[in-house]
């Protein structure tokens, strides 16, 4: 006796044509996505458009379905542009739109900055609503990929080799193009000419770069990537350093070339009160961002830091005591190792933790932010805005489900 199954015909057309709220839950992602956009101001985006041309694709719509892809960890825009014409939740918020690769790559160049002030637009709204705070705030950074692949990585010896070689080669082309009757054609001599002259052109500049940047190494396809230290080893990438409210929102972003923390924990603090005017009232963060200057900053802005130097973050971790206070001639320091060995100081410092390590970890794992699709410091940086945003957005969203 056969089993009885569910009758499915996928050439059975739907009697009426359905809405997508009809098909999708009413508490989809993708309908608080275009609930909150539409009420940002796009005039920025606007102003970069002309009355004369072909008649672009609206720049809220191209938003909507970038922040959308980024929730669902979708980073290729030939992937996204797939989804547009087969995922019901892509064409809600594409309104009949088929935008191609292109397309989305021209937005993304032409809108950068445009992009980062929406996402402050939204953080500033989140603020507002008292959806979350500036009051405790946590600092963190995480090494991600580049685009750039290791086939494409070259030292200033492998540079120096390739421009002697094809030095040599210039001039063996040349005197085959100067003999009466030269063993290959004409035409192929001239054009590997060019193409050794096009290269040994750009052998300077790529020195120049590399000097500049202090690297031992520099990449061809994305020179402004560096060789970045991670507890895996080394990673060809930047640095993305957030700063995470206490109700697990980001309220700052940036990509930087920074090898190390330190120098990041007063321009982090800067971003913070140039976007939202406040100064947060307590800092947390890993020894990472520790520097004696750092601790007089923030005692200098009335802010209650909770930094540990390196021999102290050791001792927190229960590694053994760190060498202590004669030797210490800091006073910052010294007060900073007394609070944070408190009850009250461990336990605030225990939530640095508990904040900032799941929102990197959604980032990188949920949204696959483990490496950026574009090349150079500008447009890694939007690549950051768009995701950071939309983590606010998933996570607002999260929010608002559990309240119903």
């Amino acid at each position: 006796m056969m089993p009885n199954f569910i009758a499915s015909n996928p050439e059975q057309a739907a009697l009426l044509p359905l809405h997508v709220r009809d098909v999708l839950s009413p508490n989809h992602v993708v309908f608080l996505i275009h609930e909150v956009m539409r009420k940002q101001d796009l005039g920025e985006f606007m102003a970069a458009y002309g009355e004369e041309g072909q008649a672009p694709y609206h720049p809220a719509m191209m938003l909507e379905v970038l922040l959308y892809a980024r929730c669902v960890g979708l980073h290729s825009v030939r992937k996204i542009e797939q989804r547009v014409k087969e995922d019901l939740g892509f064409r809600y918020l594409a309104g009949g739109c088929e935008p191609d690769y292109v397309s989305f790559n021209r937005f993304r160049q032409r809108h950068g900055k445009a992009i980062q002030h929406v996402f402050t637009q939204v953080t500033t709204q989140l603020l507002l609503a008292g959806v979350t705070r500036i009051g405790k705030v946590v600092l963190d950074s995480t090494r991600i990929r580049s685009a750039a692949g290791r086939e494409s990585v070259v030292s200033g010896k492998q540079l120096r080799e390739e421009q002697a070689r094809l030095q040599r080669e210039h001039g063996e082309w040349l005197q085959k193009l100067g003999e009466e009757d030269p063993q290959e054609d004409p035409g192929t001599v001239v054009a590997n000419l060019e193409s050794i002259r096009q290269r040994l052109a750009q052998i300077p500049a790529q020195l120049q770069q590399l000097e500049e940047s202090g690297e031992k190494n520099l990449s061809l396809t994305d020179p402004e990537s560096r060789s970045l230290h991670q507890p895996g080893g080394f990673v060809r990438g930047y640095t993305a350093e957030v700063v995470v409210s206490d109700e697990h929102f980001i309220l700052a972003q940036r990509v930087t070339q920074n090898k190390a923390d330190n120098d990041s924990l007063v321009p982090l603090i800067d971003q913070v009160e140039g976007a939202y005017g406040k100064t947060p009232q307590v800092v947390l963060a890993d020894s990472g961002f520790y520097r004696n200057e750092n601790v007089e900053e923030m005692e200098r802005r009335g802010i209650d830091g909770y930094v540990p130097d390196s021999n102290l973050a050791r001792e927190l971790n229960g590694w053994g005591p760190a060498r202590d206070t004669e030797k210490i001639r800091h006073r910052g320091l010294q007060r900073m190792r007394k609070k944070l060995r408190s009850v009250a100081g461990r336990a605030q410092y225990r939530r640095r933790r508990a904040v900032v390590e799941p929102v990197i970890g959604i980032l990188k794992e949920q949204m696959g932010l483990r490496r950026f699709w574009l090349r150079g410091l500008d447009k890694v940086n939007v690549e950051l805005a768009l995701t950071a945003l939309a983590y606010n957005l998933r996570h607002l969203h999260r929010l608002v489900a559990r309240s119903r």
